[in-house]
């Protein structure tokens, strides 16, 4: 399990970019590169993170369904995603 805090950084960014998306696409458009830094650095997309919706880990993540490798493991192996089996040959 990922720090509380690291979860919480991350919900932060993601609001912070989404409160700024339209602002920067309007700067972008008029070439206005300076104003664009006067930003805050978190309202940048390319700071965020992807996290596993459910452990928090950062690393090992499936973008298909949102979870680290290790939690898509144990739920396809319990029966949790429809669809997904272990194979056998």
């Amino acid at each position: 399990m990922a720090k509380e805090s690291m979860k919480a950084r991350e919900v932060k960014r993601a609001k912070l970019i989404a409160k700024y998306a339209a602002k920067r696409a309007q700067l972008k458009a008029e070439g206005k590169y300076e104003e664009l830094q006067s930003l805050p650095k978190n309202a940048s997309p390319v700071r965020l993170h992807n996290r596993c919706k459910i452990t928090g880990r950062p690393k090992g993540y499936m973008r298909q369904f949102g979870i680290s490798r290790i939690q898509f493991r144990e739920m396809a192996s319990s029966g949790l995603i429809p669809g997904v089996k272990k194979a056998s040959w």
